[in-house]
């Protein structure tokens, strides 16, 4: 039985006590072999009528016609289901239960329907009912429900647009319940391929259905018909009103030119004794297997005609003494079994649909065999052999889905399927498939996903434990496979993470240590993907500026308007990504800054400065020694930036034969000084560090007598963080080095190119927006880097929630461009807001208790709010709704419980971006006069 319910039924529940039924919509002609309810305006049920006659069906229609349908769903209030439980102590109910048997009661059976509930129907009568009973012992049973059930009211719910289907035995019933095409009248709904592949899925007609099966090459399908659990290859052609269960590869073949059209064919696993063995079955789809075969049919078509059509005989299907009204479908001898000395296959089923083609030699061949009936075939069914031949399919077609959606791109998530081959033991073969991908891929991109997908395998099979997925990923017994990624050497290196894996297996601590390794991996060949965007940068000679002559560069910082985490690699090369940023002077100065100079030592000296170009220096580091650069890829390493810029600008070759001394001074004829300032505090969510690199990396190239376009910056930034392991994205250069308002964009490809636009606004708004737009540090400091491991690990299991978020991240991006042409503040404050919750959809966690409540308190002052960067804390930026609004939104925070320290800052559109100059010639390393205005 199928209950269909396409909504909620609405079934009103006030006021109920007693037992309700529920009910289904069905026709009379339906009814006749089934129950119906007689009941009356108030839906108290008055009898339940079981294949009653015309008339007693008629007096249970409504006004359209239709009869409420005993379903098998029935509600007991807690009073009625208390009454009834507390009969199982009662004879002879209480041989209903394993109490009353184990004390030598005889079983007793009832119906829920006809014995139990039936005793509440108001139309039936204590005498009528206890009389219905099937002996003594049911007569007495009905005595004691009536007892107790029979002051509970007995109610009906139907439910208007629901419907019922019957499983019945019947092949034509069953397949079309399976290929029901919309709009029948039925609710039932089967989609055309479940859990299937089809090479050529245009192929399969609407009307049809495939569950579970692989189709390989030209395999049609006609409207009407059914493919189960099989593995077939074309070219093959079905006909209507077929349904194909358990065919393997191997049965293609003996399927090809065979005429299909309303029948059933079935591959089983069958097991005699010691013995295992496949048998196919074939019957038509209008077949009665029960009927005597003087009045049925076999393969749709009287017993006489296929006995004169094959040859075969009534002998050779029963014996001579079984009675004709047993001679039946069940019972015919039809499907050979064995065969002495001869392998069979589906064409020794086969030819009974088409004996024309040399009956002789196949009717022989089939008498020789050793037969059997779906009645003999039947208990010997191999069932735990045919779940694990379903189970291995579906894996299989598993398998074609990782090479498919791996290799074709696509965003559909694996992690499923990889939930599920982990449990069901199947994980071996699926990661023999991401190997095989991993190591074959045409692009780093792809084979970097693979790699995350064995990440998550390794996962799942720890079931939870081991610790954390995030975590160290230096372990020396990788360094080897590392070392091939680093190199390029992509299917060497698979090779070689795959025979390390071997060794961590045996428990949860081993496999989480081994998925960071891969994870680890395949950060490898994302930075290697991201790195294609080397290309993109164009350094053209330049006057080198004298030994001691400062050049510095100094830089808004950013905010982040919308479409952040779209930028972030692997999702902005194979999603594409779209951020609006604006460049902001913060409490009127540009926050951010590096300067450089040559000086005669050959060394490198790098200096951060105390928050302004002024400030003492926090924290110096000479280096002599290539050596001294080994730790550049190391984020928190002292001097790790400037390291990998030094690299990166190609100043310096690392690594190299030639020492770092002579380097220098046969390039340069001395070394370098660098000083870098940020008046920002750490974490700020202003796009700090990349901006620093920026523009650390347009000073020092310009020091190095080169010169970079910014558009060659922003790209120079992405290479750097790759090759510096932080794995950025690229709005925060984008945002701080390109002046203004604008939009940057990349493409769904490698290598990865970002276009920026400059977004064009109305007179004057630029103004309106910094008088609207303000900073509120919230006191709260997180690492971008603590989010991403997270965002980028379920971007690679490719979670729908997640690909969709992403979508809407592109979209609202540009329609935050198309507010801000337009001029529209209100509209710009709803894309922030949009904005900030997709950042939370993206990050979970990412906003603190304190900052929530904050924006709670600023709600109703603003168009807008959002925490700046991945969120977590530092800055919270609001478009106000009124302008000038500092002291006022101060005096609120100052109310508001809860929230630490907090500061309040002006920020104003900058149309300047990053400027970079020579501003003075000094050895001593004092400042370079002028600065302060240069800042």
């Amino acid at each position: 039985m199928l209950l269909t319910v396409p909504s909620a039924p609405g079934i009103d529940w006030d006021g109920f006590r007693g037992v309700r039924v529920i009910a289904v919509p069905g026709s009379q002609a339906y009814a006749r072999n089934h129950g119906v309810y007689l009941a009356d305006e108030q839906g108290l049920v008055h009898d339940i009528i079981y294949r009653g006659t015309e008339a007693q069906i008629q007096q249970c229609a409504g006004p359209d016609g239709a009869v409420p349908l005993v379903c098998g769903v029935v509600f007991f209030s807690s009073d009625a289901a208390e009454q009834l439980l507390a009969t199982h102590v009662i004879p002879p109910l209480d041989a209903c239960t394993y109490m009353g048997l184990d004390s030598g009661a005889p079983p007793i059976q009832l119906s829920l329907f006809f014995d139990i509930v039936l005793s509440m129907a108001r139309g039936v009568t204590e005498e009528d009912f206890v009389k219905g009973g099937s002996d003594v012992s049911a007569r007495s049973a009905r005595s004691v429900l009536w007892a107790s059930l029979r002051t509970f009211p007995l109610s009906m719910a139907c439910i208007p647009d629901a419907s019922y289907d019957y499983l019945t035995a019947s092949a034509s019933d069953h397949i079309r319940s399976l290929t029901l095409l919309p709009g029948s009248a039925s609710h039932l709904r089967f989609c055309k391929a479940a859990h299937s592949q089809a090479d050529q899925p245009w192929l399969l007609e609407d009307g049809s259905s495939v569950t579970n099966s692989l189709l390989e090459g030209a395999v049609r399908l006609a409207a009407g018909s059914a493919i189960q659990h099989c593995h077939l290859q074309g070219p093959l052609e079905i006909g209507p009103g077929c349904l194909l269960s358990g065919l393997a590869a191997g049965s293609s073949p003996a399927l090809q030119g065979c005429p299909l059209r309303d029948v059933v064919l079935q591959g089983h696993h069958v097991r005699l004794r010691d013995l295992s063995c496949r048998v196919f079955t074939l019957s038509g789809r209008l077949d009665d297997w029960q009927s005597p075969a003087e009045g049925s049919t076999y393969l749709n078509v009287p017993w006489a005609e296929f006995f004169r059509r094959t040859g075969v005989r009534e002998g050779d299907l029963w014996d001579a003494e079984t009675p004709r009204s047993s001679r039946c479908l069940l019972s015919a001898r039809l499907f050979p079994v064995l065969h002495a000395s001869e392998a069979l296959g589906l064409e020794d089923v086969l030819w009974l649909l088409a004996p024309a083609a040399g009956p002789g030699g196949r009717l022989a061949r089939w008498r020789a065999a050793w037969r059997m009936s779906w009645q003999e075939l039947l208990p010997c069914l191999d069932k735990e052999a045919e779940l694990g031949a379903r189970r291995a399919l579906f894996f299989l077609q598993g398998q074609r889905k990782v090479r498919r959606v791996l290799l074709g791109r696509q965003d559909g998530s694996l992690l499923p399927l990889i939930r599920s081959a982990v449990h069901e033991g199947y994980h071996e073969a699926v990661l023999g498939t991401l190997d095989e991908v991993a190591s074959t891929a045409d692009d780093a991109g792809v084979a970097a996903r693979a790699l995350a997908c064995i990440a998550d395998v390794l996962g799942c099979l720890a079931h939870g434990e081991g610790g954390l997925r995030s975590g160290p990923a230096a372990n020396s017994q990788w360094a080897s496979a590392f070392r091939r990624l680093e190199s390029g050497d992509i299917a060497g290196g698979v090779r070689e993470l795959a025979a390390e894996r071997q060794k961590w297996m045996s428990g949860p601590d081993l496999l989480v240590r081994a998925a960071r390794h891969y994870e680890g991996a395949e950060q490898i060949l994302v930075r290697q993907a991201v790195m294609s965007s080397c290309r993109f940068v164009t350094v053209r000679p330049a006057e080198l500026p004298p030994v001691g002559c400062w050049v510095q560069a100094v830089c808004p910082a950013r905010l982040d308007l919308s479409g952040g985490w779209s930028d972030t690699p692997p999702v902005t090369y194979e999603h594409g990504g779209a951020v609006v940023d604006v460049a902001v002077l913060v409490d009127g100065c540009r926050p951010i800054g590096a300067r450089v100079r040559r000086i005669p030592e050959p060394e490198l000296r790098l200096v951060s400065l105390g928050g302004t170009p002024r400030g003492e220096a926090v924290a110096e580091l000479v280096c002599r020694e290539l050596e001294d650069l080994r730790d550049y890829c190391q984020p928190h390493a002292p001097g790790a930036l400037l390291k990998a810029a030094f690299i990166c600008t190609q100043i310096v070759q690392f690594p190299s034969q030639e020492p770092l001394r002579a380097q220098l001074m046969r390039s340069f004829r001395g070394g370098f000084e660098v000083h870098t300032w940020s008046k920002l505090p750490h974490g700020s969510g202003l796009g700090t560090s990349s901006i620093l690199a920026g523009a650390a990396m347009a000073s020092l190239y310009r020091a190095a007598g080169k010169a970079a376009s910014t558009e060659s910056l922003v790209h120079a930034v992405l290479h750097l963080e790759q090759r510096l392991t932080t794995g950025g994205g690229w709005q925060d250069q984008v945002g701080g080095l390109v002046p203004g308002i604008k939009i940057g964009r990349s493409k769904a490809q490698l290598p990865l190119r970002v276009e920026v636009e400059e977004i064009p606004v109305p007179e004057g708004f630029a103004r309106t927006l910094s008088d609207h737009l303000l900073l509120v540090y919230t006191g709260k400091t997180r690492l971008a880097r603590n989010l991403l491991q997270d965002v980028v690990r379920n971007w690679n299991a490719r979670l729908p929630s997640v690909v969709q978020n992403a979508h809407a991240l592109v979209s609202n991006a540009e329609e935050c461009a198309r507010a801000l042409r337009q001029g529209d503040l209100p509209l710009v404050g709803t894309c922030l807001d949009r904005y900030w919750q997709q950042k939370k959809r993206m990050a979970p966690g990412c906003e603190p208790l304190a900052v929530g409540r904050m924006m709670r308190a600023l709600r109703p002052y603003v168009h807008g709010q959002c925490l700046a960067g991945a969120g977590g804390g530092g800055f919270l930026y609001v478009l106000t709704k009124a302008p000038r609004q500092k002291e006022a939104l101060h005096q609120i925070l100052a109310k508001t419980e809860g929230l630490g320290n907090f500061s309040i800052h002006s920020i104003e559109v900058d149309t300047g971006g990053v400027s970079v100059e020579v501003v003075g010639c000094e050895l001593d390393g004092s400042a370079p006069p002028g600065e302060d205005a240069a800042v």
